[in-house]
């Protein structure tokens, strides 16, 4: 349990200190902005207690909402998820969730693929819609939760194939 917790303590402060010092700073054609801090989310033990993974996403999205001066809908999307979390994890995984076998380097890819696509697509969707605030701006949430999903997507399996711990 000691090491578990000490795992994520620094993954969350490595992620918000890559996301804040470089991915911030990456702003292709106006719209497509990588997020790829859903990985703490993403990545949390799925055995663990459902009030410390929203508690830990709720404080990750506070601290990129600090860094970057948004007023709250980095938190905001980060809670949404990590509350619908359970749901996409049985969707992707079925079975392996129900019995909490979930070890996410032994799933396949294309359950790995479901799982973080609909994560971050969900986050984007609420985050954009929190960020433009209206309904005629519709269009402009879908293109830069598009964009910027894909984006996202492909670094966090970037980020993850890098720092994924090999089978011994």
């Amino acid at each position: 349990m000691n090491n578990l917790l000490s795992v994520n303590t620094i993954r969350f402060v490595v992620l918000v200190l890559i996301q804040v010092l470089l991915f911030n700073n990456v702003n292709f054609l106006g719209y497509i902005n990588p997020y790829p801090y859903i990985i703490f989310i993403a990545f949390f033990p799925a055995k663990s207690n459902r009030i410390l993974i929203i508690l830990s996403s709720f404080l990750l999205g506070l601290f990129i909402d600090m860094f970057l001066d948004t007023g709250g809908i980095h938190a905001a999307a980060c809670v949404f998820v990590a509350y619908v979390r359970p749901v996409i994890l049985k969707f992707s995984f079925g079975t392996m969730y129900e019995h909490h076998n979930v070890k996410f380097g032994a799933v396949d890819f294309g359950s790995k693929l479901t799982y973080i696509t609909l994560l971050v697509i969900l986050h984007h969707i609420i985050m954009f819609s929190l960020e433009l605030f209206n309904m005629s701006k519709i269009l402009l949430v879908l293109k830069k939760t598009l964009f910027s999903g894909i984006f996202t997507i492909l670094l966090s399996f970037i980020i993850t194939i890098i720092f994924s711990r090999k089978p011994k």
